[in-house]
């Protein structure tokens, strides 16, 4: 994981107490200064939020357009509204525990980043192994996921044998057979739900999207 680049909004006592713990934190710390709107807009990872800021309406309003940054609201209260937060650190707390929640929420966004997958109209998660299109979704195996993941990263048909190859490993209880039942299996499945027969295609040199 590269350094994780963390801005920390908040009072200056608070803002103090976090720079003074610099050395002993596992990430890139900044302390926002008075070019906020710049900063905010920068490239952090994190923003460390303190609940003091969200009085001032410019800063909230300008922590909201922040859709796709992780935001940790820091607060006295575990009942502060956090529906725009990505999660929340109750003071007083410990050196361990800033560490943990920066380290764990990056973490997460990362996976859940990398496990969604947007194929054609349809959005393959490979966490919960759906293939989903406007609230409806197909549960695939993992033999079906392989294929679907070898397809896009294809740009031309590919044939039977390399399959074989990239999916099953030249399995010894596998043929081309194999490859053809997997694939209509899945078509069934998409076409039974989803109406569509066009998904995955196939020419005279084998399988694509």
């Amino acid at each position: 994981m590269h350094r994780i680049n963390v801005l920390a909004l908040g009072p200056k006592n608070f803002n103090t107490s976090l720079d003074e713990l610099k050395e002993h934190l596992n990430f890139k710390l900044t302390i926002a200064s008075d070019d906020l709107e710049r900063q905010i807009s920068n490239v952090f990872d994190v923003l460390f939020v303190h609940e003091d800021c969200l009085k001032n309406i410019n800063i909230k309003k300008k922590l909201l357009e922040q859709k796709n940054k992780i935001k940790i609201l820091v607060s006295s209260s575990i009942k502060k509204n956090i529906d725009n937060f990505t999660d929340i650190l109750i003071l007083p707390t410990k050196i361990k525990d800033i560490n943990k929640i920066i380290e764990d929420t990056v973490v997460k966004k990362d996976f859940n980043k990398n496990s969604s997958i947007k194929i054609k109209e349809y959005v393959l998660d490979k966490n919960e192994k759906k293939l989903s299109k406007n609230n409806v979704f197909i549960l695939l195996t993992e033999k079906e996921i392989q294929l679907l993941e070898l397809f896009l990263a294809n740009k031309k048909s590919i044939s039977k044998s390399d399959i074989l190859e990239k999916v099953w490993k030249y399995s010894a209880d596998a043929d081309t057979h194999t490859v053809e039942t997997h694939i209509y299996r899945l078509r069934k499945k998409i076409k039974t739900k989803f109406l569509d027969d066009s998904f995955i295609l196939n020419d005279k040199n084998g399988y694509m999207l």
